[in-house]
């Protein structure tokens, strides 16, 4: 495969289809949606044939265990992806909205309306839901998209892809307003972010080394994020069972995941509550424990007395 060519194709039928879609009216996006969601319930079967094949070429590779996780593509998720872009149907449609008008002193009237982008290029590793939740939500924002999956989901992203089609063609969208790139050459993403004349944004959704390479070689605007902690706080006038179990679901729900929690600030005057009840919970499941001199004196009292239950 020519890969400048293949890109430039892609560019050129992604351009031509943000034309249609930034006009399509909120009925036929919604459509579009609803298929989408219709077709992968269908394929469940089919996208979890497809996903085991890069699964089991990833163990091969040795790929870590919180990639694997990622990678993985249960039942579940597939029926998760489908209610997103349901719950992505039910949402207002954004394009045409108007917003902050004002009469300056000229007599005009000036305001803000909010307008498709054009061509958004997005460009994420090893999560395959990720095709799903980014052509949906382009696609209702009245925005064409160029997804480009790392090259272990390459099997399951072009199954989901094969939905996606499906769902645009039953709305009389063009196919080509979301397009997966087929092809594993990493050559491919150094074309995706210099297309200046086909791609209007790229958001990248990966590690340091991603965001890094982008954003020294893009020639497109990058809409990106780099280092982030993430943060779960119980306030003192929380409902501290609730916020327990909140801080548990964050942490070991899944632990590969970009959204895990990373830091729990615990208000001072409701510490000796909470931190007894979140480190048996944390002991329990074999989490690391890292805190200041308080917190660590308060765990510490927690050990040389029994655990609460």
């Amino acid at each position: 495969m020519d890969v400048k060519q293949y890109m430039q194709t892609v560019g050129s039928q992604a351009r031509a289809a943000s034309r249609v879609v930034a006009r399509a009216d909120t009925n036929a996006k919604n459509k579009a949606l609803l298929a989408m969601a219709d077709a992968i319930e269908r394929d469940v079967n089919k996208l979890a044939l497809a996903n085991h094949k890069d699964m089991e070429k990833a163990q091969k590779e040795g790929l870590d265990g919180a990639l694997l996780d990622r990678l993985m593509l249960t039942k579940n998720t597939a029926l998760g992806m489908a209610e997103g872009l349901r719950q992505i149907a039910q949402l207002a449609d954004p394009v045409g909205e108007i917003t902050g008008l004002n009469y300056r002193p000229s007599g005009i009237q000036v305001g803000k309306m909010r307008v498709p982008l054009g061509v958004v290029g997005i460009i994420y590793e090893a999560r395959p839901n990720v095709t799903a939740d980014a052509a949906g939500l382009c696609l209702k924002s009245g925005n064409a998209a160029i997804l480009r999956g790392g090259s272990e989901a390459i099997h399951s992203n072009q199954a989901i892809a094969t939905c996606v089609r499906e769902g645009l063609a039953a709305a009389g969208l063009p196919e080509t307003a979301v397009q997966v790139i087929e092809t594993t050459d990493r050559a491919a993403v150094g074309e995706l972010i210099t297309m200046k004349e086909f791609v209007d944004v790229i958001v990248p959704r990966g590690g340091k080394g991603l965001i890094e390479r982008l954003m020294n070689d893009a020639r497109i605007p990058v809409i990106k994020h780099l280092h982030g902690v993430c943060h779960v706080y119980i306030d003192d006038r929380a409902d501290l069972d609730k916020a327990v179990r909140i801080a548990d679901n964050a942490k070991t729900s899944r632990y590969g995941t970009c959204n895990t929690m990373e830091t729990l600030l615990v208000a001072q005057d409701v510490a000796k509550q909470v931190l007894p009840l979140v480190s048996k919970i944390y002991f329990d499941k074999g989490v690391e424990l890292r805190g200041c001199a308080a917190s660590r004196a308060i765990r510490a009292s927690c050990a040389r007395r029994k655990w609460p239950k």
